[in-house]
């Protein structure tokens, strides 16, 4: 994990879920992963957009040419929780495709103008999962 992450995590839990770095308010969740080769835990601070069953997450690592790890987390083992500013709670990650993929990825670009740049940073279709509470 980086130093990056680890602050914002401390940040987080420090304030009920709510980051002033950077300017992430209340939007962040943290993703609590099984690391697909290693089997150890990880846990990655996210924008997660709110849904009636739980939560879409965008796997957009500012539009790098790679995806971020826990994306292929998710593939391999997506039962996870999700830690919010209420507490954590049981979940599994379904990734979405196709049409669902990309109203999922229109409510991105409609929350924050940089999911736009990230997307121009890519060739790749950026993966976008929606972790529904257990």
């Amino acid at each position: 994990m980086t130093d990056f992450n680890t602050r914002i995590i401390e940040e987080f839990r420090a304030n009920g879920g709510h980051v002033a770095t950077a300017g992430f308010g209340d939007r962040l969740v943290l993703l609590h992963t099984t690391g697909a080769k290693s089997g150890a835990p990880r846990i990655s601070p996210l924008m997660g957009i709110p849904t009636d069953e739980g939560w879409l997450v965008a796997a957009s690592k500012g539009g790098a040419p790679e995806e971020p790890a826990w994306a292929h987390n998710l593939r391999a083992n997506p039962s996870i929780e999700v830690e919010t500013g209420e507490g954590t709670v049981a979940a599994k990650a379904v990734e979405l495709r196709g049409a669902e993929r990309d109203a999922g990825w229109q409510r991105f670009l409609a929350a924050s103008p940089g999911f736009a740049d990230y997307e121009k940073r890519t060739d790749r279709l950026i993966a976008v999962f929606h972790l529904v509470r257990s």
